[in-house]
């Protein structure tokens, strides 16, 4: 089984870590209220990690991008669309903040990634492509985009 108690320096070292599709399969960017989890994996193979993209049922504008590694880590998290959330020690975040991963495996600190959300279908892949490289993904997965991305 997975370690999920990654110290600090762990969690950075697997962000900073370059990632590459893990296959050359042809993804569809998903609709309202649909989910797409890609695997992914280290240069040497040695890690593997996975791209969850997830979009709103009703707002197509909202949705999460996230970055986990060891099946259940969560190392990097962006949610967009919805309204403004607390962490467990209560700080408030706006709604398109990008959470990474603290101690443990809870998403407690905030990155250095920014991007102002605004509505527009050419918004959610210039964020996705933004996510990634932020995650340091230098070989994308083949994701194909939709009417509304």
């Amino acid at each position: 089984m997975a370690d999920m108690n990654l110290t600090q320096a762990e969690a950075d070292a697997l962000i900073a870590m370059e990632k590459h599709r893990a296959d050359n399969e042809q993804h569809n960017f998903p609709m309202g209220g649909e989910s797409l989890i890609v695997p992914l994996q280290s240069v040497d193979r040695r890690e593997q990690f996975l791209l969850d993209i997830s979009r709103g049922r009703i707002d197509l504008l909202r949705g999460k991008y996230q970055n986990r590694a060891r099946q259940v880590v969560v190392l990097v998290r962006l949610d967009f669309g919805g309204p403004p959330h607390r962490t467990r020690m209560t700080k408030k975040f706006p709604a398109h903040t990008c959470m990474c991963t603290g101690r443990a495996s809870a998403t407690s600190g905030r990155c250095l990634f920014q991007r102002n959300i605004s509505p527009g279908p050419t918004t959610l892949w210039g964020t996705l492509e933004d996510f990634m490289r932020f995650c340091n993904i230098t070989q994308p997965p083949h994701i194909e985009r939709g009417l509304f991305t």
